[in-house]
């Protein structure tokens, strides 16, 4: 699914204070209802280095392409990822998942 990406400091402002809060072992979601499928990613440098950041962006991009489509409306989302050892695609489009059926998005 086609999604657009969040760039402004005032749309991530206004999810970070008024979006409503997912959570799981290795994510938390913050969405909010939208007229377009907006997503960012929020990541802070005590994942490492910006070679390893870089790396788990790709993989909760991929994650939310390939599970975005499981939504029934439009939302804005951010994603923040938590810090672990390991970083995999799986665990990601796993916790997607059931974040997406646990909150009926």
């Amino acid at each position: 699914m086609k999604y657009l990406r969040i760039k402004k400091q005032g749309d991530f402002q206004r999810l970070f204070q008024k979006g409503k809060r997912a959570f799981s072992p290795s994510l938390t979601m913050l969405y909010r209802p939208s007229d377009k499928m907006r997503m960012a990613i929020s990541i802070g440098k005590k994942h490492g280095k910006s070679v390893r950041r870089n790396r788990i962006k790709r993989l909760l991009r991929e994650a939310f392409r390939l599970t975005a489509d499981q939504m029934k409306g439009t939302y804005s989302v951010i994603l923040v990822p938590k810090v672990a050892e390991t970083y995999t695609f799986e665990t990601y489009q796993k916790h997607l998942q059931c974040m997406i059926k646990k909150e009926k998005l």
